[in-house]
């Protein structure tokens, strides 16, 4: 522990030391641009939170850009292409795509702008470091316990995110993986995609439970890998008059999903520290400014969360974070 915050120290004299020397081209403080997926997610907000804990430690200034929503990645890699025009210090980045966004963080760091991938990973070595939760095994994580819900037999449904998200992708790979390997249980459907949307989530969760006959049997439990999914579903099963009758394991945490968990209607989320992941990731880049080496793979952890441990203080902390220090009321 003691090294640790002895090499941060020495991380925060080097990143003042450049501010007095490296400024931007308009001037001011040198800013690092974080880049989310989207911006309407509560997910992105406790990013958003971490990363201004972590730019008012080390007095840079971060400039928080992303597209409204998870499914405009042309949106994403123009806010990519400005930030590298506007000649940031670095850029720490939620690719919306593991393919598409490889290219435009090439040009930034051939730019000699670093780049660090936060939540979802990047195909390529361009950038630096990867800080994110291991999606493959949170996605095992909730295979286990979803197969504990149902009693080791029943039949399973999915509904995956969207394609071309490395990190839902691993989420859904870690739980089918973990699925599996439970001989009594049959899984029923795990080709079908939600969306970026809670509304679009909302529909294909429909279409899913009206085809396996959910009503009548055909569905004792189903997984979903990320919060807009999570919600689409809940609703869905709500409106079949399902919620609380099929197992639901879902991922990530807010406020309505909290609700939920304490109402029944879902029995267990597995949870991210989303301001873990906003604090690390710019964290990082600025140990990269400071010429410092940085880890290739840094892991923010991922929890279980049900009824038994949703009231504890830890739990708490990652659950529901304090935002308003950092991002105002």
């Amino acid at each position: 522990m003691f090294g640790r915050t002895l090499r941060f120290a020495l991380t925060l004299a080097f990143v003042l030391l450049l501010l007095s020397c490296n400024k931007n081209k308009e001037g001011g403080a040198m800013k690092i641009a974080v880049i989310p997926k989207g911006t309407t997610h509560e997910f992105w907000k406790a990013v958003h939170a971490g990363a201004v804990k972590a730019s008012r430690e080390i007095g840079v200034e971060i400039v928080w850009k992303g597209p409204l929503q998870e499914d405009d990645l042309k949106g994403q890699i123009d806010v990519v292409q400005s930030f590298v025009a506007q000649g940031v210090r670095g850029i720490v980045l939620a690719p919306l795509n593991e393919k598409a966004l490889e290219k435009p963080v090439a040009s930034a760091v051939a730019a000699n702008i670093p780049v660090v991938v936060f939540d979802s990973d990047l195909a390529g070595s361009a950038h630096k470091s990867f800080v994110a939760t291991d999606n493959l095994a949170a996605g095992r994580l909730a295979g286990e316990k979803l197969g504990a819900l149902v009693g080791q037999k029943g039949k399973i449904a999915v509904l995956r995110y969207q394609e071309g998200s490395a990190s839902t992708q691993k989420r859904e790979e870690g739980f089918l993986e973990a699925i599996r390997k439970i001989p009594g249980i049959q899984i029923v459907s795990d080709n079908q995609y939600g969306g970026a949307t809670t509304e679009s989530a909302f529909e294909k969760a429909e279409s899913l439970l009206a085809a396996q006959n959910a009503s009548g049997g055909g569905v004792d439990g189903v997984f979903c890998p990320n919060e807009s999914t999570t919600f689409g579903m809940l609703l869905a099963l709500r409106k079949a008059n399902l919620a609380g009758k099929i197992k639901f394991v879902g991922f990530d945490a807010s406020e309505k999903l909290v609700g939920a968990l304490r109402d029944g209607h879902v029995h267990a989320l597995v949870v991210q520290d989303p301001f873990k992941i906003g604090y690390e990731a710019v964290r990082a880049m600025a140990e990269l400014v400071a010429g410092k080496p940085v880890p290739p793979r840094i892991d923010t952890g991922a929890v279980v969360v049900d009824k038994s441990n949703l009231d504890k203080p830890e739990t708490k902390a990652i659950v529901a974070p304090d935002l308003a220090p950092w991002l105002g009321k």
